[in-house]
């Protein structure tokens, strides 16, 4: 059965699915199109962002089942601020059929809320989301102000964005969900956790996920909160899912067998 929402499939091999964030759709990850010469890149516009129509509330618990449908069998999972959230929530729920995962900044800020940095860029967002402002042109420069200004999030709403500006007003905060450490712990497949190191909160948040998850950490500078776009991300994550898919072709193949001693008989006989 094909989802209720849009989604593009380009290339070849292990699937990668493509989880992007707020306010842009899946032209986010323009960047990462010549991974499709190694895999098989899934690329949904989430439910609510164009091409799809507008819905009237966007919850990340929602989504996380909706995406969940797109692993098949198995696939890798990147995910991107508000995507980050739902596919650690997606991986969590579904680890037996996720290659690894990699998060960029997720706003997870339930995490680690007893930092000062965190818990002051949640509660500004939380008033910000409270006063119902309901002209794009005024929300989008407060929600971008509140990365600062090395976040580099665009202030204005560009042409033909009106509608990924809405569904980011519209989406639930993510500073409500409760992210399942324990089970992406204990999960079989590696994390990479990608920060841009321009914002204390979104540090944080991201050495704590790294803590928990035993995944790898790595900040990316340059490019503000889209650390996929900063020199370098692409790379790094192909190395990171070739490893990933080195260590599960290891572990399908089984532990190599005993060397026997010349003239045969058992090792230690």
């Amino acid at each position: 059965m094909m989802p209720p929402f849009r989604v593009r499939t380009l290339g070849q091999g292990p699937r990668v699915l493509l989880v992007h964030g707020s306010v842009t759709n899946s032209v986010t990850w323009s960047s990462l199109r010549g991974l499709g010469r190694s895999y098989t890149l899934v690329l949904p516009d989430r439910p609510g962002y164009p091409p799809n129509p507008p819905l009237a509330r966007i919850d990340f618990e929602t989504q996380a089942d909706e995406l969940a449908e797109l692993l098949g069998e198995s696939a890798h999972v990147v995910g991107f601020s508000y995507g980050g959230v739902i596919s650690l929530l997606l991986a969590g729920r579904n680890p037996e059929r996720v290659r690894s995962l990699t998060v960029i900044e997720p706003p997870c800020f339930g995490v680690a809320e007893h930092v000062p940095a965190i818990r002051e860029l949640s509660r500004d967002m939380q008033a910000l989301w409270a006063e119902g402002e309901d002209d794009p042109a005024v929300f989008l420069p407060r929600f971008a102000a509140s990365f600062g200004a090395e976040g580099q999030v665009p202030p204005t709403v560009q042409p033909g964005r009106e509608q990924g500006v809405r569904a980011l007003m519209v989406e639930r905060g993510p500073w409500e969900a409760e992210i399942p450490l324990e089970a992406l712990a204990g999960a079989d497949f590696p994390t990479l956790v990608c920060s841009a190191g321009s914002h204390p909160a979104y540090e944080a948040v991201c050495d704590v996920l790294a803590e928990r998850t035993g995944g790898e950490r790595v900040v990316l500078r340059g490019a503000g909160h889209a650390v996929h776009l900063a020199s370098g991300f692409r790379e790094r994550l192909e190395r990171f899912l070739a490893a990933a898919e080195d260590a599960r072709a290891r572990r399908s193949a089984g532990p190599a067998p005993a060397l026997l001693p010349r003239g045969g008989g058992r090792a230690g006989s």
